[in-house]
């Protein structure tokens, strides 16, 4: 995962197929869709299926499926394909297939035509995989990341859109407590937002935490350099923010505070509803017993707000792959 990371997908290309785009959502934590889809995939003599994982600013598109006179992630990589194979191509959120190419040569050659444009879109792995194959329901596992900013200072112009910025002080302790309540197999209706596809609202969560790290971009002063010299990176202490003292044209860092949520499958915006929640047992607004009512009470009108969409980064889908080759 980079720090430009809006969202990642897992998807592949069909250059022949003439069905109507069908898609997703991916603007939160789960491709919701119909189990139909997976069994009309029927696949094709001569055709190669390929994974492919992408990453994108997600703020810098209208979505990501088509939409008519709007900029999307799937257009942008139509648009991509076309100029590879010189012929249209339908993308899905899910695995498509293309005439047989090397997958190190379609990783090079769609970045090519991505990056002539605006560049906001990159193909990060390509991965020949069998023509049954569907990225959707054959993930494993999905791990996101929750980034918030916390300090009085306004945000940084190179974190904007990048992480939500929270102006109290948060008690990190208390969000690790209220995180050990979440975990588990458990009834999230309290965490599924409206429009949820999913047909139960039972999940197991695997992993819910949080972690301080480095504000981004750092960049440290000259003592701070001396003090890393000859240290382990464990050994050395996150930045200070709000007492430290800096000089004239200086900007006082902020805490930065990574959530990190990982499971099978997410309900529909269920990782942002558990960060607006852990964000408010962290500035003192609910308490870790009021995380436990919460999730007893099996209904979302129960949770606080949600965090907003730009904190939220998909950082990694596991699927059961052979090796890449060498």
């Amino acid at each position: 995962m980079t720090e430009n990371q809006k969202h990642g997908l897992e998807l592949s290309i069909d250059s022949s197929s003439q069905r109507p785009l069908k898609i997703g959502k991916t603007t939160d934590e789960l491709f919701h869709g119909d189990e139909e889809e997976a069994e009309t995939m029927n696949p094709k003599p001569g055709i190669q299926r390929y994974l492919v994982a992408v990453e994108y600013i997600g703020t810098r598109f209208y979505g990501s499926q088509q939409q008519p006179n709007c900029r999307t992630v799937v257009g942008a990589l139509e648009e991509a394909f076309q100029k590879f194979i010189g012929q249209p191509v339908s993308v899905f959120c899910s695995s498509r297939t293309l005439p047989p190419h090397e997958p190190g040569v379609v990783h090079k050659a769609v970045n090519h035509f991505l990056q002539k444009h605006e560049g906001d879109v990159t193909v990060v792995d390509v991965r020949s995989v069998p023509n049954d194959f569907h990225a959707r329901y054959k993930a494993q596992e999905r791990t996101y990341f929750y980034r918030l900013v916390s300090g009085p200072e306004a945000l940084s112009s190179f974190e904007k859109d990048r992480a939500w910025h929270v102006p109290e002080t948060l008690n990190i302790g208390a969000m690790q407590e209220a995180c050990k309540v979440l975990v588990g197999h458990h009834d999230f209706s309290s965490f599924r937002a409206a429009g949820c596809q999913a047909n139960s609202p039972i999940r197991t969560l695997d992993e819910l935490n949080v972690c301080e790290v480095a504000s981004t971009p750092y960049f440290p002063t000259s003592m701070e350099r001396k003090q890393r010299q000859g240290k382990e990176e464990s050994e050395i202490e996150v930045p200070c923010s709000e007492t430290c003292e800096v000089g004239f044209g200086i900007r006082r860092r902020h805490r930065c505070f990574v959530v990190t949520a990982r499971a099978r499958s997410f309900l529909y915006h269920q990782v942002r509803l558990m960060v607006g929640v852990l964000k408010a047992v962290g500035s003192g607004d609910l308490t870790v017993g009021d995380v436990g009512r919460i999730l007893e009470a099996k209904n979302v009108s129960s949770a606080r707000p949600m965090a907003p969409a730009c904190g939220l980064y998909l950082g990694h889908v596991k699927y059961d792959l052979p090796p890449a080759p060498h």
